[in-house]
């Protein structure tokens, strides 16, 4: 039976993945919105350039949002402020869309602009803060929602335009109009329930030393005095070795070895994420679909059930990504995408087109099926599972800027490919799946070669994987602490995530008191 503060725990972490609806919601919405009539003629009948300027805008604002502000602002302000600007700026952004002057699509435009602005500073803050709170033993299950949310964002809007879409001849222009504002309800909800968390202790340490607050955030989340002051201990000794052997500010990202290393790699999974042909389905399934089918409601209804599946496939996540591992989700994903990408492609290609421009409806329902199930493989592997890794694989140091740039490494691989898919798409087709097939390929060589394991590592002892030293091992030596392999009396050695993994399994556990208290409990 999961205790009170593990039940907190997942509520906090919750909170904070809905920043990811926000995302889900908005990569959904303009691709919805371009299947109204209504929206085609407000704007007067965009051009594909245009469309692919509309998208790239939001990528744009995206990427200087989270590269350049949503690092500092996380490390300066703390994660929840963050999180909380990110939905301000995403409510004030949707009011601007939804009511640009007719014919004025460059008013659309800004409102793009400043909520992929918005987005890009809470995107950084919400992974960081769930896995700066997440016990390390269940912070991919935890994590694994981030992604999850993603997909109930798609959900919540490609059903509200389904439903705008039966109802079209009474609502005029507010058929794309309700798509847009529904955006409002999870920042309000977000920023609401924002005050009922309590910050990360990491931070509260990093950034004066606050080490009462640090430890009260920690008895929030954590179920006993022992887990607390072992973490907290752990915490601090990793945070004395960055600023005393490395860098304490973001100029570790080049002065060490292991982060330079694990930052190149984030960059290309990142990267890949949004090349395995995710991206340009979320931006143009419907530009997609209307090459296999003439009727605006069904295609509105395949997008729809599609973010449903979405929700399931990304459940796989929860119970794989901590028992197999990270690195086989991926590289299972890849090719899995890759033959559901060379299929799909294969039987659009080499069948007849019907004089009206569709697809029999076998070989309509046949592409439906192979994209859904690219969807099946790419959700719980490069769609959850990149987000885990980005978010735990860096030291405390330079773990806010470092996410904001890899994150956006999404972005800038998105505007590249988005800007130009809608012309590559009318001019070759499905052919362009191929590209996609091939990219698959690649990224799952690339991981398995490349990329190295992480489930069920300790934050602070992440480095180790990637040629650094064990910060906190090395930072306990700077603080005249013991070492931290002797570390639970009673125990038989086990460290304190093992025994909360024990408890939590419901086997009985001694709660004797660790060693690592007794130093700690010395010094205050």
């Amino acid at each position: 039976m999961p205790t009170s503060k593990r039940v907190f725990n997942w509520y906090i972490s919750m909170v904070a993945a809905a920043c990811m609806v926000l995302y889900g919601y908005d990569a959904s919405v303009y691709n919805s919105v371009q299947g109204s009539k209504n929206w085609v003629a407000y704007f007067n009948d965009p051009s594909d350039n245009m469309i692919g300027l509309i998208n790239s805008s939001y990528t744009i604002g995206a990427i200087i949002g989270g590269w350049f502000f949503g690092g500092p602002i996380a490390d300066f302000f703390g994660r929840k402020v963050g999180m909380g600007i990110g939905c301000f700026l995403v409510i004030v952004s949707t009011f601007v869309q939804c009511f640009s002057p007719r014919g004025n699509i460059g008013c659309f435009l800004a409102g793009r602009t400043i909520i992929g602005f918005g987005q890009g500073i809470a995107l950084v803050a919400g992974p960081i803060y769930i896995g700066e709170c997440a016990p390390s033993h269940i912070r991919g299950k935890i994590m694994a929602f981030w992604q999850l949310f993603y997909s109930v964002g798609s959900f919540i809007c490609f059903w509200v335009a389904y439903a705008c879409s039966k109802h079209t001849a009474s609502l005029g222009e507010w058929d794309w109009k309700m798509t847009v504002i529904f955006q409002l309800l999870v920042p309000v909800l977000v920023l609401c329930l924002l005050f009922t968390m309590p910050g990360t202790p990491r931070w509260y340490l990093k950034k004066n030393g606050n080490i009462e607050a640090a430890r009260n955030a920690l008895r929030r989340i954590r179920d006993t005095e022992e887990e607390v002051e072992a973490e907290l201990l752990e915490i601090r000794e990793a945070l004395e070795f960055e600023k005393e052997a490395i860098s304490s500010n973001y100029s570790a990202l080049w002065k060490d070895r292991s982060v330079r290393k694990r930052l190149l790699i984030a960059f290309v999974l990142n990267a890949g994420q949004q090349i395995t042909g995710q991206g340009s389905l979320n931006s143009y399934s419907t530009k997609i679909y209307q090459k296999v089918f003439k009727s605006a409601s069904t295609i509105m209804l395949i997008n729809a059930l599609n973010a449903t599946f979405g929700i399931l496939f990304t459940l796989n996540a929860v119970w794989t990504v901590d028992r197999f591992g990270r690195k086989f989700l991926l590289v299972v994903g890849g090719v899995g995408m890759a033959l559901s990408m060379l299929i799909v492609a294969t039987v659009e290609t080499q069948t007849p087109t019907l004089a009206g421009g569709a697809k029999s409806e076998p070989v309509a329902i046949a592409i439906v099926f192979l994209l859904f199930l690219f969807i099946l493989f790419y959700k719980p592997s490069w769609g959850a599972t990149i987000w885990i890794w980005t978010s735990e694989v860096f030291s405390m140091n330079v773990r806010a800027q470092a996410v904001g740039m890899c994150a956006q490494m999404q972005n800038v691989a998105n505007a590249i490919v988005n800007q130009f898919f809608p012309l590559f798409l009318t001019s070759c087709g499905f052919y362009a799946f191929y590209m996609f097939a091939g990219i698959n390929v690649l990224l799952a060589v690339f991981t398995f070669f490349c990329v190295p394991e992480t489930k069920k590592m300790k934050l602070e002892e992440m480095d180790t994987l990637f040629g650094g030293a064990n910060h906190v091992e090395k930072g306990a030596n700077l603080m005249g602490y013991p070492s931290r392999e002797t570390s639970i009396a009673g125990q038989g050695g086990r460290r304190v995530d093992e025994i909360a993994e024990v408890r939590e399994s419901g086997q009985p556990d001694n709660k004797n008191a660790v060693h690592q208290v007794e130093t700690v409990n010395s010094t205050r």
